[in-house]
C-alpha cells in the first residue's frame, strides 16, 4: 500500500536520528538494530512478532508503545502508573511514520504488568473497572481487551496467551479479526502457534539475522517445534529427565 493510500494509524517505525549507545544491550539486539537502521514496515490489520526468548520480541512492542506515547507498563496515552522502570530507552529513539490526519485511539496490554493496570484502574474515580482483580487472569484480561480495544484504533499486546486458556486463546484470535475488520491495527508479540494462525495476520519472524516477513504460519519455527514435540515428547524429554536408575 501507498504512503497516499495508507490509512492505518502507524505506516513505519524508523531511528529518529537521535545519538545512541550502540553497545547497550537492547541495540545489541539483531532485530532492533534492523529497525534502527532499516526501518520497520507495519502494515494494516494483525500483525504477530515471533521468536524466542531475547529475540526482542518485547522489547520492539515496548518501545512502539512508548514512542506512541502510550505508558510502558500498559494503559492508554493518560495512563500514569510505574512500579519499576526496566524499559530500555528505545521508544525514545523511534520515529513513527502516521497516516495523514490520524490521531486514532490507543491501547498497550502486557502480560508481566497487568496487576499493576489493574491496581491503577481500580484506583480512579469512577473507574467502570473495579472488577478486574475480581475476575481470574485470562477473564479479567479478555474483560479488558473487549473495554479497552474498540474500533480503528491501534493497539498492542505483548503476550497475551500467558494470561488465556486454549479455548479462551481462540475467542481471542476471534477478536482480533474482528479489530482487523473494523479497520483497527493491531501487533502482538507472540509465543503462541495458535494466534499466529489468524487468517489474514501478517507474521514477522525475529531471530538472529535480524528480522523478516514470513509468508504462512507453517513456516514458522514455533509451529514446527510444538508439532514435533507433540508428535513425539520423549524425543524432547529423554534428553533433559533423568530417571531414578540413572
Amino acid at each position: 500500500m501507498s504512503a497516499a493510500l495508507a490509512t492505518h494509524p502507524v505506516r513505519r517505525a524508523e531511528s529518529n536520528g537521535e545519538p545512541f549507545d550502540r553497545n547497550a544491550w537492547w541495540a545489541r539486539i539483531p532485530a532492533i538494530r534492523t529497525v534502527l537502521t532499516d526501518g520497520l514496515d507495519l502494515p494494516a490489520g494483525v500483525t504477530f512478532l515471533v521468536g524466542e526468548n531475547g529475540c526482542g520480541k518485547s522489547t520492539l512492542i515496548e518501545g512502539l508503545a512508548v514512542a506512541y506515547g502510550l505508558n510502558a507498563e500498559g494503559g492508554s496515552r493518560s495512563a500514569r502508573h510505574s512500579t519499576r522502570v526496566t524499559e530500555s530507552p528505545l521508544g525514545d529513539m523511534l520515529r513513527l511514520v502516521r497516516s495523514p490526519g490520524r490521531r486514532a485511539h490507543a491501547y498497550f496490554l502486557r502480560a508481566e504488568t497487568m496487576h499493576g493496570l489493574y491496581s491503577y484502574l481500580e484506583s480512579l474515580s469512577g473507574s467502570p473497572d473495579h472488577d478486574l482483580h475480581e475476575r481470574s487472569h485470562g477473564e479479567g484480561f479478555l474483560a479488558l481487551l473487549e473495554r479497552k480495544f474498540a474500533g480503528a484504533g491501534f493497539y498492542l499486546m505483548d503476550e497475551p496467551e500467558s494470561a488465556l486458556s486454549f479455548t479462551s486463546t481462540l475467542s481471542l484470535v476471534g477478536r482480533l479479526h474482528e479489530l482487523a475488520r473494523r479497520g483497527a491495527q493491531v501487533i502482538v508479540a507472540t509465543h503462541s502457534p495458535l494466534l499466529v494462525t489468524m487468517p489474514g495476520a501478517h507474521l514477522i519472524a525475529l531471530d538472529q539475522q535480524g528480522l523478516r516477513y514470513v509468508d504462512s504460519w507453517r513456516d514458522l519455527d514455533i509451529v514446527s517445534h510444538w508439532r514435533a514435540y507433540l508428535d513425539d515428547p520423549d524425543r524432547y524429554l529423554r534428553h533433559l529427565l533423568t530417571s531414578d536408575s540413572d
